[in-house]
């Protein structure tokens, strides 16, 4: 997005009361220009090609086409950023979990009810400034959408099977198609994996229940003092952060609704800080796209207690943010695009416990 004019928006949402809201709440900010409102997708692709908007705010459920419809449609023929704005319902999250592994940017709750639109406005705007100050946004398909791009899941060394330890992995904007990659190229018999998607309360679970269904691993929305298993993949749930203690021979989450850090709760920073205090275990973190720079003095710390920690590559990257930071902070020990990270890791493990037995 230029930085030199305002940020154009377009809002699409087929309830006029919260087109009119959210477009005067938007028109306040002096750095956002808002083109226009649309009620469906039809008026909205009109719209789009005469205002050439630089972000799109997408309501799921609409008339004449819902809104993963549209946006399949616009990912394909008009590729724009788009915010989703939806409701805290069940159909209405796993709806928005499917638009972001679509293309979708980012999700924000939209709870109901005119009361609710300061907060929704609040956010939209910290979003639509972090991309104006973030690097370009790659708009095109994640190998996670395009099936036919899968690669079969490979089986895990024999030194994954040994290892005691732990993934830890970070992600934000666009996280959620970078994650369904890496996971799903990844067989049920490593060590547990911990994960903090920035995404709202509510929506977690939905994210969990989606993975769990494409994944050889199963994948769950973490809950306070469990167990960590072999096998299991453990997503931070919106609003808590997520920490991982050692008790005796066994690795317990908590969670816990401490300050938000990098404006965010879950923030990968606590989760990826709790992973590096951790002792005796084979440890491997990945950092992947995302804005700002939560996560990376996280993995500068785990690197430095012997992790070996693995940085998105631009080149696979939605947002080269946080991984980058992670980069110039010293903090991985390899750069890698998302199909290399399973080879990695299985190679990471294999040096780890290597190394612990030498």
């Amino acid at each position: 997005m230029p930085a030199s004019r305002p940020t154009r928006v377009l809002i699409v949402d087929d309830s006029a009361v919260v087109r009119k809201l959210l477009g005067d709440a938007l028109r306040r900010e002096p750095d956002i220009e808002v083109v226009g409102g649309a009620a469906d997708p039809f008026v909205a692709r009109d719209m789009i090609l005469q205002f050439k908007p630089d972000l799109i705010t997408l309501d799921i459920e609409m008339p004449r086409m819902d809104g993963l419809s549209f946006l399949r449609r616009l990912m394909e023929h008009h590729p724009i950023a788009a915010i989703v704005v939806s409701s805290l319902t069940q159909a209405g999250s796993a709806a928005s979990i499917e638009a972001l592994r679509i293309g979708a940017i980012d999700v924000i709750a939209k709870p109901g009810g005119p009361h609710s639109v300061g907060l929704v406005t609040e956010k939209l705007v910290q979003r639509i400034r972090a991309l104006r100050a973030a690097p370009p946004v790659r708009l095109t398909r994640s190998v996670a959408a395009a099936p036919a791009a899968r690669a079969s899941v490979r089986s895990g060394s024999d030194a994954g099977r040994r290892a005691r330890g732990v993934i830890a992995i970070g992600a934000s904007t666009g996280g959620t198609q970078a994650l369904e990659t890496v996971l799903t190229r990844l067989p049920a018999d490593l060590p547990p994996i911990v994960v903090v998607q920035h995404m709202p309360a509510g929506f977690t679970k939905a994210f969990a229940a989606r993975l769990d269904s494409v994944c050889a691993m199963h994948v769950v929305e973490a809950a306070a003092g469990e167990v960590l298993e072999r096998g299991t993949a453990y997503i931070a749930p919106g609003d808590y952060h997520l920490v991982v203690e050692q008790h005796g021979l066994q690795l317990r989450t908590r969670l816990s609704q401490g300050p938000p850090v990098h404006y965010q709760r879950p923030a990968v920073d606590v989760l990826f800080a709790s992973v590096a205090r951790l002792q005796g275990l084979a440890v491997v973190g990945l950092l992947l796209t995302g804005m700002g720079a939560d996560g990376a003095d996280g993995m500068v710390a785990m690197r430095r207690a012997g992790a070996i920690t693995i940085a998105e590559a631009e080149e696979s990257c939605v947002v080269f943010g946080m991984p980058k930071e992670a980069i110039a902070r010293g903090g991985a020990v390899h750069v890698a695009s998302l199909l290399q990270m399973p080879g990695l890791i299985f190679e990471s493990f294999e040096r780890l416990v290597s190394a612990k037995a030498s």
